[in-house]
């Protein structure tokens, strides 16, 4: 018996050996699991990382644009295209090729590609022709909302002034600048132009950017004077 006690012992002992082993196993799996987790975590989490424009962006091809191709040693080959809506160009002896969004170098290369399988190491010339003008757009409480082209250095006040100045209904004080940073990203500025006049202080009228966009806020009266008695507007006349 008592050696048959002592069997069963030692089993028992054994089958909790085996059990805790087991249970640090486990324990074990999930510590790790618990370590791996955030680290899937980590990168499963989507970061901000906006790809900013370069500081002298190259002019890129839209449709509509056209351009002349010179080439200089086949020059029965030379052609003005123009950018379809689907951004395509017809070359001649090539076919259609996708151009919109290249810049003027890239372009040439294409085109150079396109005319390596029929010319031996073409040389080729691009001019662009007709193409989009640097812009800014005028909005909100000015005189003639819209788009404006951009000639030369142009300040915020001067943009104003080209679309017809303030309107009676402006907020001078609030005047927001948009500038797209990138493909992704927008910056907004808000610019105090009646202070400006105020203080006979332009310092802080910043230069204008193609793509540019001013908006003109309406001033605190404009909002309110549809619910005002009309003898009571005159008394709000400063109010902006």
């Amino acid at each position: 018996m008592q050696i048959h006690l002592k069997t069963i012992g030692m089993a028992a002992a054994l089958a909790l050996a085996c059990r805790g082993g087991m249970a640090q196993q486990s324990a074990m799996k999930v510590s790790s699991a618990d370590t791996a987790a955030p680290e899937a975590t980590k990168a499963s989490t989507p970061t901000l990382d906006p790809t900013f424009r370069d500081r002298y962006p190259r002019y890129k091809l839209d449709a509509g644009d056209a351009f002349d191709i010179a080439f200089e040693l086949s020059p029965e080959f030379n052609q003005t295209v123009t950018v379809q809506p689907d951004g395509f160009i017809t070359l001649r002896a090539v076919g259609d090729v996708h151009v919109a969004g290249q810049t003027v170098p890239e372009l040439t290369q294409t085109i150079r590609s396109a005319y390596g399988k029929i010319l031996h190491e073409p040389v080729v010339s691009v001019t662009l022709k007709d193409f989009q003008k640097p812009y800014f757009i005028a909005d909100g409480q000015v005189g003639r909302p819209g788009k404006y082209e951009l000639r030369g250095d142009t300040t915020l006040t001067e943009a104003i002034a080209m679309a017809g100045g303030f309107q009676d209904s402006a907020k001078h004080s609030q005047v927001l600048l948009f500038r797209r940073v990138s493909d992704e990203w927008t910056s907004a500025q808000v610019f105090d132009v009646k202070k400006m006049h105020a203080k006979r202080d332009l310092r802080e009228d910043p230069l204008l950017h193609p793509g540019d966009m001013l908006f003109v806020p309406k001033n605190f009266v404009s909002k309110i004077k549809p619910w005002l008695p009309t003898s009571s507007v005159g008394t709000f006349a400063s109010a902006y």
